[in-house]
């Protein structure tokens, strides 16, 4: 159970109102976009960076998912996995490989570029201060710098909704785990 009561889209401000709608519209996120709710400017900001992200489009979606889906798998946010895990499959990694994506170096359904991301991704989620200039020279070859800024930064604050979700004991809403499943 979580550990505060989501609002609902009548209680919401109704200067986050527009964000509300978009975030429980993009996809099962009625419980995250209930307790973000609670404070506007947070709804808000967050829902319309992510859109605004999502709408660019610089990074391609299959290095975002892997990339958001190693990070929750490394922080143990089941919400998160259940949320991106889908995304990931639609990008042609199957459940049991979403499932497995941490043993990277092996994994068969990944080129050396998505092993690269998932290393990347662990490297920030766990060792940022450790990070050294080859794993940049590696992600160079492949990404322009506005994707490794978008990529890291994504990685980062999905560790904070990891954080977020995990602490306030959200729930994994019943479409998202039908999507899972």
């Amino acid at each position: 159970m979580a550990r505060i009561p989501y609002i609902t889209r009548e209680q919401v401000e109704p200067s986050a109102l527009e964000e509300f709608d978009a975030l429980t519209s993009y996809g099962p996120f009625a419980h995250l976009a209930g307790a973000m709710g609670h404070r506007a400017p947070i709804l808000r900001n967050a829902a319309r960076m992510l859109a605004e992200l999502r709408d660019e489009g610089v990074l391609p979606r299959r290095y975002l998912e892997l990339g958001l889906v190693a990070t929750s798998l490394l922080n143990h946010c089941d919400y998160c996995v259940a949320h991106h895990g889908p995304m990931l499959s639609v990008e042609g990694v199957s459940p049991e490989g979403v499932g497995n994506l941490l043993a990277y170096q092996n994994h068969p359904e990944l080129d050396d570029v998505d092993k690269l991301v998932v290393e990347y991704a662990h490297q920030v989620t766990l060792d940022p201060n450790r990070t050294r200039d080859a794993i940049f020279q590696r992600l160079r070859q492949h990404f322009t710098d506005a994707q490794i800024v978008e990529l890291t930064w994504r990685i980062a604050l999905c560790g904070a909704f990891n954080r977020f979700n995990d602490v306030l004991q959200l729930e994994i809403e019943d479409d998202a785990k039908a999507s899972a499943a």
